[in-house]
């Protein structure tokens, strides 16, 4: 199975060009073989726009924009964006390519004063069947949180797509973390994030599909970027961590 990682500019709440942007990316990917598309973080109205309250969506109503978009490319997407649903959710939406909804997640790990005066938490891992890989969602900063590749891992996990928003000046997450909780746990990430500027954040780019030995197989600059990897299934288990079984707990 090939994944796609689309390293973007903010659409900054313009959600018309926005979608047109995304339906271009689908049908990049498509014709290179790609099975899913991972978008960054609330690439629906934008990670740092203002007015996210006014802009967000009902999960049916995103699902009925992107479902279109997906069937015509022929291609699936996990898509970022900011849930309404009573209270604010930083949520991803997994649509496969016929527009069929696989899964759907609300961020746990709230980063920073913005995001948890902004948005309610989500309480809850999302696992399903991506063309036999069993995959999982997290959102940028939950990815950074050992107990969590851990558990996912331990319930059979073995790869996880993540929109994210990482700005400067955290490098260390694209360059050392994702990699290294990759190669922890035996598992590969699709970490697809933004580039440039919106409002007073910088993001730092660095997109990667780590695979279950910690080393990259694609992995993005600081421009715009679709970058596409074939996800492996077959491993050498002399080279994936034996952590897990390891542990001594004191």
């Amino acid at each position: 199975m090939r994944v796609a990682i689309w390293q973007t500019r903010s659409p900054a709440g313009d959600i018309t060009p926005a979608l047109v942007a995304l339906a271009a990316a689908l049908t990049k990917a498509a014709a290179q073989g790609a099975t899913m598309l991972v978008t960054p973080e609330v690439f629906l109205p934008g990670y740092n726009h203002p007015d996210i309250p006014a802009l967000a969506q009902s999960r049916a109503a995103c699902t009925t924009q992107v479902a279109t978009l997906c069937r015509t490319a022929r291609c699936g997407v996990t898509l970022g964006y900011a849930e309404r649903d009573g209270d604010l959710y930083n949520s991803a939406l997994t649509l496969d390519a016929t527009g069929r909804e696989l899964a759907h997640y609300r961020k746990i790990q709230l980063y920073g004063p913005r995001e948890k005066a902004l948005y309610r938490p989500g309480d809850a891992y999302t696992i399903f069947d991506l063309n036999g890989i069993r995959t999982a969602l997290l959102i940028c900063y939950d990815v950074e949180f050992a107990p969590h590749i851990a558990a996912l891992a331990a319930l059979g996990v073995r790869l996880i797509l993540c929109p994210t928003a990482n700005m400067a000046p955290f490098t260390h997450v694209t360059r050392f973390t994702v990699p290294a909780m990759a190669a922890n746990h035996g598992l590969t990430i699709a970490y697809a994030n933004y580039c440039g500027t919106e409002g007073d954040l910088t993001y730092v780019g660095g997109s990667l599909i780590a695979d279950p030995y910690g080393e990259p197989l694609v992995q993005a600059g600081q421009d715009p970027a679709l970058l596409i990897a074939t996800i492996p299934q077959t491993l050498d288990p002399a080279r994936l961590s034996t952590q897990a079984q390891d542990y001594r707990k004191i």
